[in-house]
């Protein structure tokens, strides 16, 4: 099955120089979740946040389940929508492995906790990634050094990027992620942290 696009609905130019950074990045990232994992088809996976394909687009023969705060009609599988950091409707450690990708840097930081904690309850394990602060372009517009700017002139630079639609994404630090989700890992691009990743094992 074909990678799928990275920046499927982005706008101008910098999309279409990034998207093959993008993919390769997300090729060896599901590499190293194979390699960490080595989920089976027995093996109940929740995947928070999972847009219109996520993990299913990547592994479709695994046991998804889809999880998005916004309807997704098209998800090619079980599918709950609900807003995470208000409850699930699951059991505890219902799951053997909650995915979480690119997602909790769009949570609020005030509700980031909540999330966490019912991410936490609901699976014995969990692969968390989110794109590092520290890394030089921002993921999301691609303009270089957004993130680090104040929310008002973020909003104003951000009209020059791929996303065209403001939406405040406050990235996490290092430090931040591991309060969340324990110890993380970095996802390297060259001589940069792109991405940083907590891992528990079911």
């Amino acid at each position: 099955m074909p990678t799928p696009d990275v920046y499927p609905t982005a706008q101008g130019p910098l999309p279409r120089l990034a998207e093959p950074f993008a993919k390769r990045a997300r090729v060896r990232r599901h590499a190293h979740f194979l390699a960490l994992f080595a989920p089976s088809e027995q093996m109940r996976i929740v995947d928070l946040g999972c847009g219109g394909l996520g993990l299913r687009g990547l592994a479709p023969g695994l046991d998804i389940t889809g999880v998005d705060i916004v309807e997704r009609p098209g998800y090619p599988g079980p599918f709950v929508l609900a807003d995470v950091a208000a409850g699930l409707p699951f059991a505890d450690a219902q799951f053997d492995l909650a995915y979480c990708n690119s997602v909790i840097e769009h949570v609020p930081p005030p509700a980031r906790p909540a999330f966490a904690a019912e991410l936490r309850r609901v699976a014995r394990g969990w692969y968390v990634q989110t794109p590092a602060r520290s890394f030089p372009i921002e993921p999301h517009s691609l303009l270089p050094g957004a993130q680090w700017l104040p929310a008002v002139a973020r909003r104003r630079y951000w009209r020059l990027g791929a996303q065209g639609t403001w939406e405040d994404l406050p990235l996490l630090r290092r430090g931040e992620l591991e309060q969340l989700f324990g110890a993380a890992e970095r996802e390297r691009f060259g001589p940069f942290t792109k991405s940083w990743v907590s891992v528990r094992l079911p």
